[in-house]
């Protein structure tokens, strides 16, 4: 298979900072975000995921604003980030689960709302597409089916306009047939991705319990092999397939599903993917972690910026707004929230209260000032902390190495500290929802 998106990282604009290169120790002439805040930033590792050219526009604005102001625009730039469009496209023959695998990728049953419609006979005539309930930067299109005795695959994806999509998923209910094998050629033709998935693992299985000899593994791999072997005969050389249950979703092979795709994008999408998959297994839990880990150096980077702005109230007020933004994602992405958490319910058997029985997070109260000053240890420390920040940001170039580098390092703990609590909470939930179902 191939492939022609490539990672794109935006590059510090040097021509805009009269010559400036990361790791310098002098710079020509003071232009954008200040001397000191470069300066600053050319010791860590994390200042190139957000450039000095947006920086400086940020910088620029917040200066001439109020506090209530300049917080919102702090909230826009955070906003900004989730905007990055991840477009998915689910194929296959009619009766194949389409839908139904459309709704489980977004966390939803086939008869909630907003689900795609499900049923025996082919229900999709055109594509359609079907918005994330969390990620509205996220779409999961349920595609025509294929098979039809007149079936052309370049003729098909004209028609469900194959540009817009990152990639495929081809869904077959028993074998892959001819049909399967021409849309994956054309695909590849196109420059795209696909990835084989054989649904209704779930029924198989019951349907092989019935035998004295049943073993899971055993059946599994009978699958595998017969659906590769099949692959192989009518044209892929080297064929992945991959196992799945819509109604079971967190078994079989979802894991590697995901890890697949989330090697195979580039970069700015592999974050979208991983926020926008349903927290349903230990391995989504952890990779949904460490992604919003790596997004918290970018975030402590703009409170570094706003501490140098000598703003009285401003960088206190900036850092609680983040840092309360963030931590309302996290619990919405590990599923924590209170709609996810009653849906949760409906499904296990459990109250709300169970399972906020088994938070330990400070968090749990609420999400408040009190509460977010809380994870930084003492609500004093970081009041001091941005009362030196104000102070020392009115001296010229030390100064806004000290602020920036305080506040970097505040908001930096608080969001550590909150995201272990969050995801070790999340983990409890999903141990205990999993229990229940089992």
């Amino acid at each position: 298979m191939s492939d022609t998106c490539s990672t794109h990282r935006s590059r510090v604009p040097r021509r805009r900072l009269g010559g400036y290169k990361r790791g310098a120790t002098t710079v020509k002439e003071e232009r954008g975000p200040g001397l000191g805040f470069i300066l600053w930033m050319a010791m860590f590792d994390d200042f190139d995921i957000i450039t000095l050219e947006d920086l400086e526009d940020i910088k620029e604005s917040i200066s001439t604003q109020d506090v209530p102001t300049a917080v919102n625009t702090i909230k826009e730039v955070l906003d900004k980030q989730d905007l990055v469009e991840l477009n998915i496209g689910v194929t296959g023959e009619s009766g194949s689960g389409k839908s139904t695998f459309v709704n489980a990728f977004r966390g939803l049953g086939d008869e909630e709302e907003d689900s795609a419609k499900t049923g025996p006979v082919e229900t999709t005539i055109e594509p359609e597409a079907y918005v994330h309930p969390k990620y509205q930067n996220v779409k999961v299109w349920d595609l025509p089916g294929i098979g039809t005795p007149n079936f052309k695959a370049d003729e098909y994806l004209k028609l469900v306009e194959f540009e817009r999509y990152d990639f495929f998923i081809i869904i077959a209910s028993d074998r892959f047939r001819e049909c399967h094998i021409q849309l994956a050629t054309e695909i590849v033709r196109m420059g795209k991705r696909f990835y084989f998935v054989r649904s209704k693992i779930d029924s198989s299985i019951v349907a092989e319990k019935r035998k004295k000899s049943f073993d899971q593994k055993k059946t599994l791999d009978t699958i595998r092999e017969d659906c590769e072997k099949g692959l192989r005969t009518i044209g892929i050389e080297d064929p992945v397939v991959f196992l799945i249950s819509s109604f079971e979703l967190g078994n079989y092979d979802l894991n590697l599903l995901q890890d697949r795709m989330e090697q195979e994008l580039p970069q700015h999408k592999r974050r979208v993917l991983m926020l926008a998959l349903p927290n349903i297994t230990l391995e989504i839990n952890e990779k949904k972690k460490k992604v919003l880990e790596e997004n918290i150096g970018k975030v402590a980077l703009l409170s570094a910026l706003v501490a140098t702005v000598p703003l009285p109230g401003l960088s206190v007020a900036v850092d609680i707004a983040i840092v309360k933004k963030e931590i309302e994602m996290y619990y919405s992405t590990f599923g924590l929230d209170d709609p996810s958490l009653q849906t949760l319910c409906e499904r296990s058997g459990k109250t709300i209260e169970e399972f906020k029985s088994l938070m330990k997070s400070p968090l749990i109260g609420g999400i408040n000032p009190a509460s977010i000053l809380s994870l930084a240890g003492a609500a004093a420390v970081v009041v001091a902390e941005n009362t030196v920040e104000y102070a020392v940001s009115l001296i010229p170039l030390l100064g806004s190495v000290v602020a920036g580098g305080m506040s970097y390092m505040t908001v930096s703990k608080m969001l550590k500290r909150a995201l272990n609590d969050i995801a070790e909470d999340a983990r409890s939930v999903l141990m205990a929802s999993v229990q229940t179902e089992v």
